[in-house]
């Protein structure tokens, strides 16, 4: 990686080329005593690609290219997720802000655009709402920007899923014993068929039990009726932040989806200036696997205008 806090280099990057390809190369950056894996690819301004659960950077390999003219594109993986270090905390939504903090302040990224999706959602809308002077805007896709108010928020089969995964020892033997997220949500959440390379990518990192916990919280940190009181407060913050700012906004979404339907898409453009949205064609949650084209043709086009990124 560039910009300070390197471990390793991509390797294209190391040999000394002018230009880095557009397909992105792996680097490890040092932050706070772990390492933190991140592809990465062009040049210029800073574009952050957030993952959320159970994915890592993978989740964007075939929508970077798309902007690899436009900036300098940085996907990581979270702490304790996909090739970063699995360290021995608690992996609250807290932890995952800190060492997203630590990677930006590693890299000296500032006028970053953010990429979202999922938990990247909420993470991306705190690094907004924290640190407004270093984000010049806000994509996301699939996630939550405001906590739930209660369980009816949830359709039936997700209110009883997320139920299940939030009863101790029920929650434990289907994450962190099955495996459910990486093998049975991401392919239920995903129009198409995963192949084999890259479910095999997302089991690697997952290997047995302990290696799982970050999964497991993660499901444990959506904000329902006010619990958890913290996440939920830092959430709410953040989309005052969002309502506040006049930096653009784009909401991209699918059809049948699973997060973002056209009420929130109308409610947004309600309250969120500067807002715009944009229907990528059919997909579940896991959009960039579904529609990885339509959402890099999408951002090229929201990046348009010479100043980068400007809503039309």
């Amino acid at each position: 990686m560039r910009r300070g806090g390197a471990v390793r280099p991509p390797r294209d990057l190391a040999r000394g080329l002018r230009k880095p390809p557009a397909m992105p190369t792996s680097g490890l950056v040092s932050v706070r005593g772990q390492v933190m894996h991140c592809l990465e690819t062009g040049s210029g301004a800073p574009i952050l690609f957030l993952h959320g659960n159970p994915t890592s950077s993978e989740l964007w390999r075939n929508v970077m290219p798309w902007l690899a003219d436009r900036g300098w594109c940085i996907a990581p993986d979270l702490i304790g997720m996909g090739r970063s270090s699995k360290p021995d905390i608690a992996y609250r939504f807290a932890d995952h802000a800190a060492f997203l903090e630590g990677l930006i302040d590693s890299l000296n990224l500032d006028r970053m655009a953010i990429v979202t999706h999922d938990w990247g959602v909420a993470l991306g809308a705190d690094l907004v709402a924290r640190h407004p002077d270093r984000v010049r805007a806000f994509a996301f896709m699939e996630g939550r920007l405001e906590p739930l108010p209660g369980w009816d928020a949830f359709d039936e089969g997700g209110r009883s899923l997320f139920r299940r995964f939030r009863t101790p020892g029920e929650g434990e033997r289907l994450i962190l014993v099955e495996n459910m997220l990486v093998e049975v949500i991401l392919q239920a959440g995903t129009e198409r068929a995963l192949t084999v390379d890259e479910l095999d990518a997302y089991r690697a990192p997952y290997p047995d039990a302990r290696s799982r916990l970050p999964l497991l919280q993660w499901t444990r940190e959506i904000p329902v009726g006010g619990e958890p009181e913290d996440v939920a407060a830092r959430m709410t913050a953040a989309f005052e932040a969002l309502r506040a700012s006049e930096m653009p906004k784009l909401a991209l979404h699918a059809s049948p989806g699973a997060v973002i339907g056209p009420g929130d898409v109308a409610r947004w453009r309600a309250c969120l200036p500067n807002f715009a949205a944009r229907h990528v064609g059919a997909g579940r949650h896991f959009l960039p696997h579904d529609q990885p084209d339509a959402i890099g043709r999408t951002l090229r086009e929201w990046t348009h205008r010479s100043d980068g990124f400007r809503t039309r």
